[in-house]
Order: structure tokens, then C-alpha cells, then sequence
């Protein structure tokens, strides 16, 4: 017995057939590392490239993601249902927040929700092969997701559009603002707002008059600028545009007008360029920023008489009418605002609160022989925000832009305003009750009046593509619910008079001299307002182009 145990083990033959046997279970496990781990990591590439495809495709057309999202998908030899979510969100660029700190889901988001950025997840099923035998399943499930944005913005603007040209008005009160005297014709001023110039090129011929060679836009905005090398930079942006056309010609009239003014303003309250701010000078996004240098010209004029006081008489030549003395003030805009920006859902645009006293004098007869009656009116700052930017997908052409307008809320009066008080931009007036006529019998007639026009609601109000890219870009006009057609009419309305302390009706006469000059005096007042940069209980904003990038992977 020994002996035969003594054979078995020194005996070698099927040495190998026995090592084998004990080794195919190591064998069939790297096999299944091999084959099964490799054919994983295969169909997760797979998956992966197919999830980032998708997510630029949905990125790329919001208004349809998760159908985008699909037919790619199944464009890759995926089944329908191999598409897990299409999560709608919003991506911000910030490199201080952590790559998965950058896209934020918007809870309830629909397909062209104010959102722009998705995140897709897409699933597959990878089949076993060795593995089955390790793991006593026959398949492993492989999940991808990725992440893509899209660029949306748009340049807009909000300011007073001026219905009508007067050039006698325009060279008052423009040339009081800059602080000067102009002479320019109806022909003029339509030449310079027919001209139109990019603000980037005005910018880069402003960093040329300063003699600044390199920075940011965002550097060169920053401080204070001499009015004069503003109006010669936009004079120089208009001549490289424009050539030597009507336009120029007249901005070389303005431009020697304030050659010698020492004054300086602020550029920041000219232009808010939002992400652009961190371009070098002398780059220029792909976003259109054309604006008209009339526009740019009463800009600069709104921000370069600061809170000074504008008194002049007026010329108006108007039957009915002896004399008309205005007196005006312009307040700054909202702290970090302008009146045109560059940015995407939330930048918004500012005017300039104005205060306006028109004191005229009504030509009476008989018993009334002149009537006094100083009208104030205040509008305070209108503002337009960007709520939307819906960008076409494969058509450009059916992109639109919404804005939501709010239009400054309009108070009037009729009644005894003095300089101070416009100038006291802390506070509201409250006027006591002015004289307006001695009346033969009656005696000294004093009254004041009051009415208030407004909205607190914004307006929504879409730009199409034909809108944006028309010469020159459409402006359309909001009027508050409100908005009273006749301003003076609605004062009358509300006058109260009275005779020694004693109210009494409104004496007839003073109503008809009155009614005889609402037109006029109405048309005047929008005139004015509008020179000054807003309109009465009106809104006018306009945009000057659009950006809609396609989507871009960002984690």
C-alpha cells in the first residue's frame, strides 16, 4: 500500500490535464474581465457620446428638447425608451461654483421655459457573456449624463423715439444738456438718426481718443470721460461707418460745439455690456449693437447735465398762447444702469426720471386778460427687462426677443412748483395752489390740480427677427392702462379754484381759455419730454440684435 502511494505521487503523467481543471475557473474570470468588463466600458463610451450628443441637440432647440433629445437618440441605434430624463435648467459660467454647482434644474420647467441649459440621461442594457457565471446575471445596466448650454442674448434699448423733429426744440434743450449752443437743422438731426454705428466701434474709437492701448471694455467704461472726446469718438465711429455723409456733417457741428467743455460723465450709465465687459478693445461679439447716433447723442446730452437745471424760454408761436418759460431737471439712473445693455434673461435698461415745469401764459380777453398756468409734470424711471429669448431652430428667421416694459409712472400738477423743488430729487412736490387769472368782479383766482398715470405690472412686449434686424430696428411704443390721451383735459378735470380761500366752480372762462390751447400745449409737453429722453406714461424700446449660439457640452 505504501509502495502504491509512493508511485501515485512520484508519478507526472496528466499533470496538466489536472492543473487545467483547477485553473478554468481563474480562466473563465479573466475572460469575463476581459471580454465582459471590456464590452462595459465599450457600450458606456457608447452611451456617453450618444447622451452628449443629445444634450447638444437639446440645448440647441429648447422649444423642443426632450423630441430633439429622442430622435437623436434613436438616430444611434438606441430604442426610445433608452432616453431616462431631458431636465431643463439654467447654466452660469462661473468658475468659482464647482463643475456640478454650474447647472441648477429648474423645478416645473417646460419645453420654452426661460431656461438655457438641459441635462439628458440615456440608459442601455450591455449583455454578459463569461460574467453571467461570477455575477449569475445576464446583463449589466450602462447610465450616461451629460450636460449642455447654449448661448442666448440680445442687445435692446429704451429711450423716448422721437415721433416728430423739431429743430428749434432739439438745439434747446440737446445743446442746454451738453452745455453748449447748436444750430442744427430738422435735416440734420433726421441725418444723424438715420445714421447708425456699432457700439464696439464707437468704443474702440473712444479708446483711440484716449490713447488707450490695451484693457477691457469693462476698464475703459470705468471712471469719468470728457464730454468732448465722447462726441468726437462717436463723430469718428460715424465717419469709418458712414463715410462723409450728412450724418457726419452734422456730428462735426456738435463736435466743435463742445470742443473746449470741460465736462465729464460717467460711461457706465452710456453702456452696460454684461458678459462682453471682459472683451479686449477692439473685439467684437457676435451680437449686433448697432444704435443710432441720434440715440447715442441724447444719451451722452441726458447724462452730461447730471441734475443741473434746463431754463430756457420757448419759442412756440402757438395762438392763444403770450409766452412759455420751461424748466427742466433730469435725475440719474438707478444705481449699475444705462440705456442700452448686452445680456441674456434678467439684463435690463433704465430711463432717467425727468421733472418738467411748463409755465404758460394764455393770451385772455374781456374780463380775464391773461391766464397763468404753470404745469409740472414728473416721470419717473421707466425700465425694460429681458424675459426671453426664443432662437429658431433650423429656421433664424422665427427667433424672437420679449421684453417686459414698465413705463415710468406720470404725476402731474397744476400748481405753484418752485426750482428747488425740482431739483430735490429726494423727495416729491407737493404744490400749493398758484393764481392763475384775476377775473373782473370775481377777483385773484388761485387753483392747483392733480392726476397720476401708471402701471406697476411690466408689459410684454416681442421683437420678431424682421423687427431686430430691420434699418433702423423697430421701436414700438408701451403705453401704461392708464395713459390719459389729453394730459391737460384730465388737469382740468381736476382743478379746484378758489376766491379768497372760498371754493367756487371753475369759472367758465378760464375753462374755455384753456380748452382752446390742450392740443397744443399736450403736443408741446410730449415734445419736450421726449428731447429729455422719455415720453408721457409711454415706454419706447427697441433691440438691436440677437445671439443664438447652438448648444455646447459644459460638464
Amino acid at each position: 500500500m505504501r509502495q502504491l502511494v509512493r508511485r501515485f505521487w512520484s508519478d507526472r503523467r496528466g499533470n496538466i490535464a489536472m492543473m487545467s481543471a483547477a485553473s478554468m475557473m481563474m480562466v473563465c474570470g479573466f475572460a469575463a474581465f476581459g471580454v465582459d468588463i471590456g464590452s462595459v466600458f465599450l457600450d458606456r463610451r457608447r452611451v456617453q457620446s450618444t447622451a452628449d450628443l443629445a444634450a447638444i441637440v437639446a440645448a440647441g432647440d429648447l422649444t423642443n428638447a426632450t423630441a430633439a433629445a429622442k430622435a437623436t437618440v434613436m438616430k444611434n441605434n438606441y430604442p426610445a425608451d433608452s432616453l431616462v430624463s431631458v431636465e431643463y435648467g439654467t447654466y452660469v459660467a462661473d468658475t468659482s461654483l464647482s463643475a456640478q454647482q454650474r447647472f441648477t434644474v429648474t423645478a416645473g420647467a417646460t419645453p420654452g421655459a426661460a431656461t438655457n441649459a438641459v441635462r439628458v440621461t440615456v440608459k442601455s442594457t450591455t449583455s454578459l457573456f463569461f460574467g453571467k457565471v461570477l455575477t449569475g446575471q445576464d446583463s449589466y445596466d450602462v447610465q450616461a449624463t451629460a450636460t449642455a448650454t447654449t448661448t442666448r442674448m440680445a442687445s435692446f434699448a429704451i429711450g423716448s423715439g422721437l415721433v416728430s423733429l423739431n429743430g428749434g426744440l432739439l438745439n434747446q434743450l440737446l445743446g442746454s444738456m451738453l452745455g453748449t449752443t447748436l444750430s442744427l437743422s430738422v435735416a440734420d438731426y433726421n441725418a444723424l438718426l438715420n445714421a447708425k454705428v456699432d457700439a464696439f466701434d464707437f468704443m474702440k474709437a473712444l479708446a483711440t481718443q484716449l490713447n488707450v492701448t490695451a484693457g477691457t471694455y469693462e476698464q475703459l467704461l470705468t471712471g469719468q470721460v470728457k464730454l468732448s472726446d465722447l462726441i468726437t469718438s462717436l463723430l469718428n465711429a460715424q465717419r469709418t461707418a458712414n463715410g462723409n455723409d450728412a450724418g457726419t456733417i452734422a456730428m462735426s457741428s456738435v463736435s466743435q460745439a463742445v470742443l473746449a467743455l470741460l465736462t465729464k460723465i460717467s460711461t457706465q450709465q452710456l453702456l452696460d455690456l454684461g458678459p462682453y465687459a471682459t472683451l479686449q478693445v477692439g473685439e467684437k461679439p457676435l451680437v449686433g449693437v448697432k444704435v443710432s447716433v441720434l440715440d447715442m447723442l441724447q444719451a451722452i446730452a441726458q447724462i452730461a447735465n447730471g441734475t443741473n437745471q434746463i431754463a430756457t424760454g420757448l419759442n412756440v408761436n402757438i395762438p392763444g398762447i403770450a409766452t412759455v418759460q420751461l424748466l427742466a431737471t433730469i435725475g440719474e439712473r438707478p444705481v449699475g444702469t444705462s440705456w442700452m445693455a448686452v445680456g441674456t434673461k434678467g439684463a435690463s435698461v433704465h430711463t432717467a426720471q425727468v421733472r418738467v415745469l411748463l409755465t404758460v401764459q394764455l393770451l385772455g380777453s374781456g374780463a380775464a386778460s391773461v391766464v397763468n398756468l404753470p404745469i409740472y409734470v414728473e416721470v419717473a424711471s421707466g425700465t425694460a427687462t429681458l424675459d426671453n429669448i426664443s432662437c429658431g431652430y433650423p429656421d433664424i428667421t422665427t427667433s424672437s426677443v420679449t421684453l417686459g416694459v414698465t413705463p415710468g409712472i406720470v404725476d402731474a400738477w397744476i400748481g405753484n412748483v418752485s426750482a428747488a423743488d425740482m431739483k430735490n430729487f429726494t423727495t416729491k412736490p407737493n404744490p400749493a395752489p398758484v393764481n392763475l387769472v384775476s377775473i373782473l368782479l370775481i377777483g385773484l383766482v388761485s387753483g392747483s390740480a392733480h392726476v397720476s398715470m401708471g402701471n406697476t405690472t411690466p408689459t410684454a412686449v416681442t421683437f420678431s427677427y424682421a423687427d431686430i434686424t430691420a434699418n433702423p430696428p423697430v421701436k414700438k411704443t408701451t403705453n401704461t392702462s392708464s395713459f390719459l390721451s389729453s394730459l391737460l383735459t384730465s388737469l382740468l378735470g381736476n382743478l379746484q379754484v378758489k376766491v379768497l380761500f372760498i371754493p367756487i366752480p371753475v369759472p367758465g372762462i378760464l375753462v374755455s381759455l384753456i380748452q382752446a390751447v390742450t392740443a397744443p400745449v399736450d403736443a408741446l409737453l410730449a415734445s419736450v419730454l421726449q428731447a429729455l429722453g422719455v415720453s408721457l406714461g409711454q415706454a419706447t424700446t427697441w433691440v438691436n440684435g440677437i445671439r443664438c449660439d447652438g448648444g455646447v457640452l459644459v460638464i
